[in-house]
C-alpha cells in the first residue's frame, strides 16, 4: 500500500531513516572517535574548532588550562551517550568531511532511498535535510553515498545550530519560517516517535519509519503514518 502525500518541501532525517543506526555508530564514531584529539592539535587557529573547543569547556565546565586529553574525554563521553551536543558534533562534521573527501569514507544507504528522493525531486517537491549532525557532515555524507553524489537533490540543510533540537516543536517553527512555508505543506519523515510529535504539534504533516531491524522498528508512533520504506511513500507537489 503507498502512503500518498501533497507537500511543497519534504524533510528527512538521516540515521535510521535514510541510512542504517550502525552508519553513525559504528562507521563513523569509530572514525572519528581517535581523530578528535590530533584534529584540535592540528588546527590550533580554525575558528570553527577554537569555538568548539571553548563551547566544549564551558558545557563540562573545565577550566581554561584543561589540555586536549581532557577536552577529548569530554567528547568520548558524550560519543558513549549519543548525546547531540553542537561543539561536538562540528568536530564530527570536520572529521567526517575529511574522510568523505579522501574516499575514506562511504555513507551507506537504504536501496530505497536514492529512487524515492529522485522520485520527489522530479515530481517538483523541494528536499531539506534535518539532523543533529552538523550541515557539514550532511553535505560530506551525500556527496559520497552508495549511489553517488545526492547533494543536487537538496535545496536547504539543517542540524540543532541553525534549527535547534529536533525533539522540540520550535525547531520545526524555525524550519518553517526559513523555507516560508506554511507548516502544512511540510512533511518531516523520521524513525523517531518524539521527533514526528514535535513536529505535528507544529502543523506539520509526518511520516514514520519503522525499519526492520532499527532501534524504532517496534516503537509506538501513535497517531503518525508509519511505512517501513520510502518505497512506499509518494510525495507530490501542494
Amino acid at each position: 500500500m503507498t502512503l500518498s502525500l501533497a507537500a511543497r518541501w519534504a524533510v528527512v532525517d538521516i540515521e535510521g531513516t535514510l541510512t542504517p543506526t550502525r552508519q553513525v555508530h559504528e562507521v563513523l564514531y569509530d572514525y572519528a572517535r581517535p581523530r578528535l584529539g590530533p584534529w584540535i592539535d592540528e588546527h590550533p587557529d580554525d575558528p570553527e574548532v577554537v569555538a568548539a573547543v571553548h563551547r566544549i569547556r564551558e558545557l563540562a565546565q573545565l577550566p581554561e588550562s584543561a589540555g586536549t586529553a581532557e577536552i577529548v574525554a569530554v567528547l568520548h563521553g558524550w560519543m558513549d551517550a549519543d548525546a547531540k551536543v553542537a561543539p561536538l558534533k562540528t568536530l564530527q562534521g570536520l572529521i567526517w568531511e575529511r574522510g568523505y573527501a579522501t574516499g575514506e569514507l562511504t555513507t551507506e544507504l537504504f536501496p530505497d532511498v536514492a529512487p524515492a528522493l529522485r522520485s520527489w525531486h522530479d515530481a517538483g517537491v523541494q528536499l531539506a535535510i534535518f539532523s543533529s549532525g552538523s550541515v557539514t557532515a550532511q553535505v560530506a555524507a551525500f556527496s559520497h553515498t552508495t549511489e553517488g553524489d545526492l547533494t543536487p537533490l537538496f535545496d536547504r540543510n539543517f542540524d540543532t545550530v541553525n534549527a535547534g533540537p529536533k525533539r522540540e516543536p520550535g525547531s520545526y517553527r524555525a524550519i518553517a519560517d526559513a523555507l516560508q512555508t506554511r507548516p502544512a505543506d511540510l512533511v518531516f519523515l523520521s524513525d523517531v516517535p518524539a521527533e514526528l510529535d514535535a513536529a505535528a504539534h507544529d502543523g506539520w504533516q509526518t511520516v514514520g519509519l519503522a525499519r526492520p531491524g532499527e532501534p524504532f522498528a517496534d516503537a509506538d508512533f501513535g497517531t503518525h503514518r508509519v511505512v517501513d520504506s520510502l518505497a512506499r511513500v509518494k510525495v507530490v507537489p501542494a
